[in-house]
């Protein structure tokens, strides 16, 4: 027999009183602007990891109004080393919105919220019920971590069906009252007892209710994901320096991978192999090799310096055409550290440079 709803919150509040987490940066003063950029923060990325970023973007951007007016390039500098950059454009372009649209306030209910870039139905829910006590349920990871091993839900809850039933799920046994405590508590039994290896099934307050504990199948559930093979992708990406201790570096366009970050220019991109001479190319020295994986593919990356074609007396790369192209400048490497960059890039040019 199914534990019902109420024992199921019961249980999942004393559990809170007992082992919650109470003490996380944006759980003190919770206001929806806090809360929120914590939640962004939390997408595809652990607590312990986003700790230390939290607080120093909440000290730069301690306000809406001081993130809404800001230049998306601090912000991605700012956002360095979460990774998954789309979150940072996002969470700038729903600052502006809440300041434009909603005069400064998040709104109080679900569509509203979920009108906002990058703002989830999970999300939605854990911004009202954490900052604004409303009775809205979550489904993040943990969460749904929880309900498939509680309740043997099959199947990989990235297809639709296990997602509604998940769903249905949450929720059917998220209590109208104290749902702040509730949905906390649902995502620290997934990040402590719960968790996905070594799961402590003899401390969870569901060890008595849990269907995959009381049949011994709690490591198969959740279901994985079927495995899929990842590609591999290559580019090559041009180290270029002047004279006076500049760099060449293109800013990615707004959208898409590492958009709106600063880069090296590569061949496939703004420059091309044609606008190379063969010499250039043929002379070119490679300075470093590295792998960077994606969620959906591997991209092998090669940084090559074009030496001068000294048979036509060329320079490094025209700098004509870098005029001309607006994405792609000049900057002194004393400039770096303030220049928002993809994590490997970044990587290999503080320590190209030695730059702490």
């Amino acid at each position: 027999m199914l534990i019902s709803p109420a024992q199921f919150a019961s249980k999942i509040l004393a559990f809170y009183e007992q082992h919650g987490r109470k003490d996380l940066p944006w759980q003190k003063n919770p206001t929806a602007y806090r809360v929120w950029v914590s939640e962004i923060m939390l997408q595809q990325t652990q607590v312990k990891t986003v700790i230390p970023y939290y607080q120093k973007f909440m000290k730069r951007f301690p306000s809406l109004k001081s993130l809404a007016t800001s230049n998306i390039d601090e912000v991605l500098h700012h956002w360095q080393g979460l990774g998954y950059y789309s979150r940072a454009r996002n969470l700038h372009k729903s600052a502006q919105m809440v300041s434009n649209e909603f005069k400064g306030r998040f709104p109080d209910n679900l569509e509203q919220m979920q009108s906002l870039p990058g703002i989830g139905r999970s999300t939605a829910g854990a911004v009202l019920s954490l900052a604004k006590k409303k009775p809205t349920p979550i489904l993040d990871g943990n969460v749904k971590r929880v309900l498939a091993r509680v309740f043997l839900v099959d199947g990989w809850y990235g297809q639709s069906a296990v997602a509604r039933q998940l769903w249905e799920l949450t929720e059917k046994y998220t209590p109208a009252t104290d749902t702040a405590q509730f949905n906390q508590a649902m995502m620290d039994l997934g990040a402590s007892f719960c968790r996905r290896s070594k799961p402590q099934c003899q401390q969870c307050p569901l060890q008595t209710d849990c269907l995959a504990n009381l049949q011994n199948k709690t490591m198969e559930y959740p279901h994985k994901k079927p495995a899929k093979t990842i590609p591999t992708r290559q580019t090559t990406l041009l180290l270029n320096l002047n004279d006076k201790g500049a760099i060449q570096l293109q800013k990615n366009p707004p959208s898409g991978i590492w958009g709106g970050l600063w880069t090296l220019p590569s061949l496939e991109g703004q420059i091309q192999a044609k606008d190379l001479t063969s010499n250039q190319l043929a002379q070119s020295e490679l300075v470093d090799e590295f792998r960077h994986t994606f969620t959906h593919f591997h991209l092998e990356i090669k940084v090559i310096i074009p030496l001068p074609d000294t048979k036509n007396k060329q320079n490094l790369l025209f700098q004509s055409k870098v005029e001309e192209n607006q994405q792609i400048e000049w900057h002194n490497i004393s400039q770096l550290e303030k220049l928002a960059f993809p994590t490997p890039v970044r990587k290999f040019l503080f320590r190209y440079f030695q730059i702490d």
